[in-house]
């Protein structure tokens, strides 16, 4: 000990007190990267969505007949928002603007039912048409697909990865084409795209996804740097397991909440992600928000241990399926 206060004490003050001055700054930064995710995840609100447009504006909303499509729809319908439910089946559309009409008086729904695997172009052309002279400020682009269980990319079946690059890449890609000329002539709107965790982190056995999820994630920020000129908020909306039919987990718990109170946070957090890597990215629920932090600080979401997790999980979970699926097969 004593040999390093010799040392130390040779050090001349000037440079003592450049490395003070360094430690200091090096803590103070990290307090205040700290300071600034406790505000945005547990104490600021987001963007108000009127923003984007008085009680009657619209909002588009793809993948809107189920889960965080269908809350989406919901929870803008109570703000005042008209909607445009695009989704796949007819009939769960109907039913989903008839319940929306009746509970809130003077609420307008228009709908379109496409398969977005389908790729056609004469849908986004209806798209197109259909809001014409719309005054649409929000932009919900929700639609996506994952696969039926974790599988090896060697393995996957074609149909299920060209599903899922088709409607999660394009379908997204065309719908905000079909869309944001008209927010940009009418200088405001908000364009919020779903991410996932599966984007943000390489997850193994689900690597289409994974890869469908990173290319919005790039695609996203990339584009919210040309829309902002023209006063467009465009945001990703990172989330971890939601009790959606497409994680097929059923119970909420504190890290898997179910769509409404993740919508909610989803709508009331726009904008709160200045503490992420990636620019005009947000993690609306707390729990995700924690998880996500505590892997780039600590971690970095590239890491080789983060990696070597996913793959284990997602065996396990592949694995645990197959054996579901035998025994199901046996009882036929």
């Amino acid at each position: 000990m004593s040999n390093f206060n010799e040392i130390v004490a040779n050090v001349p003050q000037s440079v003592q007190l450049a490395l003070a001055g360094v430690g200091a700054l090096y803590l103070g930064s990290h307090v205040f990267a700290y300071l600034r995710f406790v505000l945005n995840v547990f104490v600021l609100s987001g963007t108000n969505l009127r923003k984007y447009g008085k009680k009657g504006t619209w909002a588009v909303v793809t993948g809107a007949s189920d889960g965080l499509g269908k809350e989406y729809a919901t929870q803008l319908a109570a703000k005042g928002f008209n909607l445009v439910l695009v989704s796949r089946t007819q009939s769960k559309l109907e039913a989903i603007a008839k319940e929306l009409e009746s509970k809130h008086s003077g609420l307008q729904t228009k709908i379109l039912a496409m398969d977005f695997s389908a790729d056609r172009d004469e849908d986004y052309e209806a798209l197109k048409q259909l809001i014409d002279g719309l005054d649409v400020g929000i932009l919900i682009n929700n639609v996506g697909q994952s696969h039926s269980i974790p599988v090896p990319f060697l393995l996957t079946e074609k149909k299920e990865m060209q599903d899922i690059v088709t409607i999660n890449c394009l379908g997204t890609l065309k719908v905000t084409q079909a869309v944001a000329p008209g927010m940009q002539s009418r200088k405001k709107g908000l364009i919020l795209t779903m991410g996932s965790f599966g984007g943000w982190a390489p997850i193994p056995y689900l690597a289409t996804y994974s890869g469908s999820k990173a290319f919005l994630q790039h695609w996203s920020s990339a584009l919210a740097a040309e829309l902002k000129p023209s006063n467009i908020d465009v945001q990703l909306c990172l989330s971890h397991l939601v009790t959606t039919a497409m994680s097929k987990i059923r119970r909420p718990n504190l890290i898997v909440p179910s769509p409404r109170p993740f919508v909610k946070a989803a709508l009331g957090k726009i904008g709160r992600g200045g503490w992420q890597f990636m620019p005009d990215t947000y993690t609306p629920w707390w729990s995700h928000a924690v998880m996500g932090w505590a892997v780039e600080t600590f971690l970095g979401v590239g890491n080789r241990l983060l990696r070597s997790y996913n793959v284990s999980t997602h065996i396990d979970i592949r694995n645990r399926a197959l054996r579901k699926a035998a025994r199901e097969a046996k009882k036929q």
